[in-house]
């Protein structure tokens, strides 16, 4: 086994019918640009009536029919905030708890010890998030999973990740493992991932290899770490 195998996220995600929500951190292979990308899947009839939308640069999860939502409280947040030379990407509203904690001066992981998993027994959800920090013409990122410690949801174990940004390579963190009932979570590190240059290239291969019937929404960002322009695409299925 190489545990130093950079994975075409492609493959990975080829043939899974359910891995939930994801974050996509890293850097192009020509080492000029930052991406984040973050997906959003669904099985029942709440979780798909919804649609990613963009505001002053934040990325919020909307309902695509408000008269069919049924509890918006974990699938109605902010899923992508920038604050100072941070951004904050999360599947949930642990988003606004990450920048109202940097506002306070608390770090990333600081943060993010005041909430846990979501509570929706049996499944108990990860919360997954990412914070990439931009300084200096480069940046580096962080990863955070807090994932229920037993199958009762008795209590919450946390997992922060620091990465230096390497060209080409990118970290892939999602709520599950595939389909399941109740949902098999999350396991070990986030996976290795390449990150072309192309942010088409990448949208397209992420959104392609996603399960037709239970992908819902996709944001990819490209930030260039030279002039700090930034590029973007985003894909609801329901339009």
């Amino acid at each position: 086994m190489d545990i130093y195998r950079i994975n075409d996220i492609g493959e990975l995600l080829e043939g899974n019918s359910y891995v939930g929500r994801g974050i996509v951190v890293g850097k192009s292979e020509d080492g000029k640009k930052a991406c984040a990308a973050y997906f959003i899947m669904g099985r029942s009839a709440n979780s798909r009536n919804r649609v990613f939308e963009e505001k002053d640069g934040d990325i919020y999860t909307a309902p695509f029919d408000a008269s069919k939502v049924e509890d918006p409280s974990l699938i109605i947040y902010a899923a992508v905030r920038g604050y100072e030379n941070d951004l904050v990407v999360t599947n949930g509203d642990q988003t606004d708890t990450v920048v109202e904690g940097l506002k306070k001066g608390l770090s990333f992981a600081e943060a993010l010890d005041s909430r846990c998993f979501e509570p929706d027994a049996p499944n108990y959800t990860p919360r997954i998030s990412a914070m990439l920090t931009f300084a200096d013409g480069d940046f580096r990122y962080q990863m955070n999973i807090l994932k229920s410690v037993d199958a009762q949801g008795t209590d919450c174990a946390r997992y922060t990740f620091s990465y230096p940004a390497k060209a080409g390579l990118g970290h892939f963190l999602h709520t599950y493992v595939c389909d399941g009932n109740p949902i098999p979570t999350f396991q070990g590190e986030p996976e290795r991932v390449a990150i072309p240059d192309d942010i088409d290239v990448f949208t397209d291969k992420l959104w392609n290899a996603l399960d037709a019937d239970n992908k819902i929404s996709l944001y990819v960002r490209y930030t260039d770490l030279a002039d700090g322009s930034v590029e973007t695409r985003l894909i609801n299925k329901n339009q």
